[in-house]
């Protein structure tokens, strides 16, 4: 006869999953139990609790999770996002623990402050949140080459980051755009009709946030101007105080869904955020720097809003100057994204924002191996006229240069511009990119969508 399951650890059981508005997997369980049995014993707890029909049981394989009866249809915190949440990413035991603590009802995690020690404890080039380890098997994957110029390989695939990163990092606020209505907006300015008009304006800030960082590779730098005007792009028209915009706040700010306080006062702030911007700038590691920025420019919570999209566009400053594959968030779960910043806010760990950062690189990469096989070798007569190639190209389109009248300018700029030995490859190069030129490459001439179908017409 088989013994019969103790009452007392089987309430406790439930109690546990009952406490996670979004269930819990055994993993889970088992980190937050007080004293959690052998796992084929808590499986059996947990299977018995399901046919007495106290627990739920959902999803299939890894992904099973228990839910209280009572719960089982409560997402709170995802209402308003398009996608179910998934727990998808394969995490380590640590992150485990830490989504397990952040997926508890609110009222079962403790009121936290701001802790000034979690920045002041990292000293650059010494403490390393990445394991020596993972930062060269990143390395590895995203490394192209250092000795082209700084935002090479962003921009040769530029296109396709503009609508990448826009509409990952935009999907991860929420934002109810889909990738080919994100395209579309990108490439034609086309409006999604029936959706928040938010919801453009923020896909919109960040498509021109990022091409500042392209266009700006060689200047960027963990700095007041780069981070400022990054939050500027990103917050443009989505702030009800215009004052706000690319400034630090001076108002106390809430984060739904956390028990996390952010620091106040605007001395304060303004310390911390000069300290944080030092420490940035000093590591040398770039996957080091991107995920710094990863973990402490949301913490601080500088600004008034729009601080995790800024840093996630900031953690792709050191791999534009680096040359290496950027980072655009592809396939990354949201509910493992928010989990793991909600690790950071309340128990100051990074272990589950670590396994969200890795994974998601090597997805990245994953998605631009393709198109690195196909760069070639760059053009280096391109290269070292690119900044002219770019003025003469936006000068034919503003213009609405027809193409008798285009020849004209173009021999002009090259006789002015281009040493008398590369004139005629300069004059090709030019020739070449205008016939090619289409809505979806306008972006890397600083070119708005009504300026081309303009020029367009009358070309044609």
């Amino acid at each position: 006869m088989a013994r019969p399951f103790p009452d007392h650890s089987l309430q406790t059981l439930i109690d546990v999953v009952t406490r996670s508005a979004f269930g819990m997997s055994m993993h889970e369980i088992e980190a937050v139990l007080p004293l959690p049995p052998n796992r084929r014993t808590l499986q059996r707890w947990l299977t018995a609790l399901v046919t007495d029909k106290k627990l739920v049981r959902v999803g299939k394989g890894r992904a099973v999770r228990y839910r209280a009866i009572e719960t089982a249809g409560s997402e709170e915190l995802f209402a308003h996002s398009p996608e179910p949440p998934v727990y998808g990413l394969p995490l380590s035991e640590p992150a485990r623990q830490i989504a397990a603590h952040v997926r508890q009802a609110i009222q079962q995690r403790r009121p936290v402050g701001y802790r000034r020690e979690f920045l002041d404890d990292y000293q650059p080039n010494r403490t390393h949140y990445l394991p020596a380890a993972m930062r060269a098997e990143l390395s590895s994957l995203g490394s192209l080459s250092n000795e082209e110029p700084a935002g090479t390989f962003a921009r040769r695939l530029a296109h396709r980051l503009l609508i990448d990163l826009s509409w990952n990092s935009s999907r991860l606020e929420g934002n109810t755009y889909s990738l080919l209505e994100t395209e579309r907006l990108i490439a034609e300015g086309q409006i999604a009709s029936g959706k928040n008009s938010l919801d453009a304006q923020m896909i919109l800030n960040h498509k021109q946030a990022i091409e500042f960082l392209i266009d700006s590779a060689a200047e960027i730098e963990f700095n007041r101007y780069t981070i400022f005007n990054l939050h500027a792009l990103l917050s443009d028209n989505l702030l009800p105080d215009l004052q706000a915009v690319g400034r630090l706040r001076s108002i106390s700010v809430g984060i739904g869904h956390t028990t996390f306080m952010p620091l106040e006062g605007p001395q304060r702030i303004e310390e911390c955020f000069e300290q944080l911007l030092h420490k940035a700038a000093e590591i040398q590691d770039p996957f080091e720097q991107a995920f710094f920025a990863l973990v402490h420019l949301p913490y601080l919570q500088a600004f008034e809003d729009v601080n995790k999209r800024v840093s996630r566009l900031a953690a792709n400053i050191p791999l534009i100057k680096n040359n290496l594959c950027p980072l655009s968030f592809v396939d990354v779960p949201r509910d493992d994204y928010v989990s793991a910043l909600l690790g950071v806010y309340e128990l100051n760990r990074i272990e589950l924002l670590r396994d969200v950062f890795a994974w998601a690189y090597r997805r990245s990469c994953e998605r631009y191996s393709a198109v690195r096989q196909t760069l070639g070798e760059p053009d280096p007569l391109r290269l070292r006229y690119r900044q002219f190639v770019m003025d003469a190209i936006a000068r034919v389109v503003r213009d609405r240069l027809d193409k008798k009248n285009a020849v004209s300018l173009i021999h002009t700029l090259a006789v002015d511009q281009i040493p008398t030995a590369d004139r005629d490859r300069f004059i090709e190069i030019v020739e070449a990119e205008l016939i090619s030129l289409h809505e979806g490459s306008i972006a890397r001439f600083r070119l708005r969508p009504s300026e081309f179908q303009a020029w367009r017409a009358g070309w044609h």
